[in-house]
């Protein structure tokens, strides 16, 4: 297998873009309620950080234009819902790409209040409650810094994935080998 390097043919931001499209990320919706009002939005960019502090941490990448963006600021809380791959639909709901009757994202979702108030999706994969700890921008995005507050996890499923600029579901490459052996007995 050999590689190309494109470097000539596109310029740097255009090769990121392309290069990143292959990194496969969990699909999340990030929401808040307060102040600021209720806003939530869909990212791929989302991490932990570290679980070695009173209060584990995550961060999440949000495109600062969004109005969401300053209401997380300001409102100074919000949940991140990895979803499970059969909510594709929510996650275009909250990207945009598709639009409710009357506009609003949560319309027709199912949602609770988590620990802080901040809106929970109902059969999320897992949902994390996070009091903002800090936030800087990078270039067009606001990277914050969530002290994560609760955890809230479903019974099953997996994650919905976001990669090759579609939609998937992970899927085992090889079973567990003491599963393989009885197989093979």
């Amino acid at each position: 297998m050999t590689q190309t390097s494109i470097a000539n043919e596109m310029p740097l931001r255009e090769r990121f873009l392309q290069g990143m499209s292959h990194a496969a990320c969990t699909v999340n919706i990030v929401a808040t309620d307060g102040p600021a009002g209720r806003y939530g939005l869909t990212v791929s960019a989302m991490a932990s950080v570290t679980a070695d502090t009173p209060h584990p941490t995550l961060l999440v990448c949000v495109n600062e234009s969004s109005q969401a963006a300053r209401a997380i600021v300001t409102n100074e809380r919000f949940a991140v819902n990895i979803l499970r791959d059969d909510q594709f639909l929510v996650s275009d709901r909250f990207a945009g790409r598709s639009k409710s009757p009357n506009g609003d994202k949560f319309s027709n979702v199912d949602i609770t209040p988590d620990a802080l108030g901040c809106p929970r999706i109902i059969g999320s994969l897992v949902s994390f409650s996070c009091r903002l700890a800090s936030w800087q921008t990078i270039g067009t995005h606001l990277v914050l810094m969530g002290s994560v507050e609760d955890v809230v996890m479903a019974g099953s499923g997996s994650p919905l994935i976001y990669a090759n600029r579609s939609y998937g579901r992970p899927m085992p490459l090889w079973r567990d080998s003491r599963e393989t052996a009885a197989q093979q007995a």
